[in-house]
């Protein structure tokens, strides 16, 4: 048991290294489907998977709501900032290593007390950040990604990168500077860009083309450091509509990109989706995903799923596997996540209180990725969805369509060719197609 923790304290007490136990093994501490070691194409499960643990749902929310006190405590707590911030890493790393994520992810205010002023900021930060590194090295988990909280603290009320106060501003780019310096120390694979409150509540005080240039140059200049200093890994753009701001500048994965072009950001930042995200902007998580892979900015992952009877971000553990289905089938034809993961930006459920809750809850999010990695390979080796969807467009792939989508046509000569043309009723097979994706689960 020793082997899973670090430090002189194990803060999960009977509960060793998370096994593989196959489907019909009862123990709810066991994987079902997720075994890291198992070759789908080529690859691990581990290596297409690439799970991380969010720290802020898992060491740091209480199940404190708008309507109701924390009902969740964890023995790590201390009064004392610096022994708090070490008492929770070393929970961390004992947690994610007992599970066997390869990876987490962090705002800054999660680690480190966030300090009364910007030196007790620098400060509490950049000590922790030391001891992460010893931990990484010690259990040989790595960051996958970072991120400033800019939203959480009053003075973000109205924004950080798009406060009308450039002393706001100021602030904020104190933490992103130091986020990335902590980046480069920890190794970080990327760094996340969350604007909560980079958007507006009403039009009437809001200077909104504005606010937009300056989120732009902000970007910019948080680019050039990084790249300055040696970080070498993507920048992500978490897209949300709205939910705390009314509107959010990052609405969905189309607007996110939009602004990554329009800025001159693409070479360097790509989208990190949430799966609740796209679903309170009105889309699907395949949804948003595809847009992605198509305009080839698909970065990371954050791995939940939303109540459809709710309409705000509940952030609950992905259980659904139609939904996890098709994002792996999206992410395998994309060739992976690359420098990306899934990332499980989820909570258990306010009435969750047990400390096994917490491995409980990951062990279910990791088995519906896995059972929806196992079928988006059933779905690509047996190709028949795919030749559908093929033969589907086939009428462009040769003659007068296959010019039309060369640019070789005029609209002088599609409409002489429309005068005559049939144009007969092709069947979608949608009904077909459902059922095909039932075969491919349960057969």
């Amino acid at each position: 048991m020793k082997d899973y923790f670090v430090g002189n304290t194990e803060y999960f007490k009977g509960i060793g290294k998370i096994q593989y136990e196959g489907a019909k093994s009862d123990n709810p501490l066991a994987f079902k489907f997720y075994n890291p070691k198992k070759i789908v194409r080529g690859k691990t499960m581990e290596d297409h998977l690439r799970f991380s643990v969010a720290y802020w749902h898992s060491f740091c929310a209480d199940g404190t709501d708008p309507f109701g006190r924390a009902t969740q405590t964890y023995p790590w707590r201390d009064s004392n900032p610096s022994r708090n911030a070490r008492n929770k890493a070393e929970a961390a790393f004992e947690f994610i290593t007992k599970l066997g994520a390869p990876y987490y992810a962090f705002h800054d205010a999660d680690v480190a007390y966030d300090g009364e002023t910007a030196a007790e900021y620098e400060k509490y930060y950049l000590e922790i950040a030391e001891y992460l590194k010893e931990l990484q090295k010690a259990t040989g988990v790595k960051l996958l990604w970072n991120t400033s909280n800019l939203f959480s603290h009053p003075r973000y009320m109205n924004g950080a990168a798009t406060n009308p106060e450039f002393n706001v501003l100021t602030r904020a780019a104190l933490q992103v500077k130091t986020n990335l310096d902590v980046n480069v120390t920890l190794g970080g694979e990327g760094y996340t860009f969350w604007g909560g409150r980079e958007g507006y509540m009403s039009l009437w005080n809001t200077d909104m083309k504005r606010e937009e240039e300056h989120l732009g140059m902000f970007f910019r200049l948080a680019r050039d450091y990084g790249r300055s200093i040696g970080f070498k890994g993507t920048f992500y753009i978490e897209p949300k509509p709205m939910e705390p701001s009314k509107h959010q500048y990052d609405f969905d994965a189309a607007t996110a990109i939009a602004f990554i072009r329009k800025y001159d950001l693409q070479d360097d930042f790509k989208c990190n989706i949430e799966n609740n995200h796209a679903t309170l902007a009105g889309h699907t998580f395949a949804h948003d995903l595809q847009v992605c892979v198509d305009n080839g900015m698909l970065g990371s992952v954050d791995a939940n799923q939303g109540d459809r009877q709710n309409g705000w971000d509940t952030d609950e553990f992905p259980s659904d596997v139609y939904e996890t289905t098709e994002a792996m089938l999206i992410i395998l034809r994309n060739g992976g996540l690359h420098s990306g993961g899934l990332n499980f930006d989820a909570k258990r459920r306010r009435n969750s209180t047990d400390l096994s809750d917490m491995f409980i809850s990951h062990i279910g999010g990791m088995d519906a990725f896995a059972l929806g990695l196992l079928a988006a390979d059933k779905i690509l080796s047996d190709g028949k969805i795919d030749a559908m969807k093929k033969e589907r467009y086939s009428s462009f792939d040769s003659g007068d369509g296959a010019n039309y989508e060369k640019g070789l046509c005029t609209l002088e000569q599609l409409a002489e060719l429309g005068r005559k043309a049939a144009t007969p009723l092709i069947s979608g097979k949608q009904e077909l197609l459902n059922n095909l994706v039932n075969q491919y689960l349960f057969s």
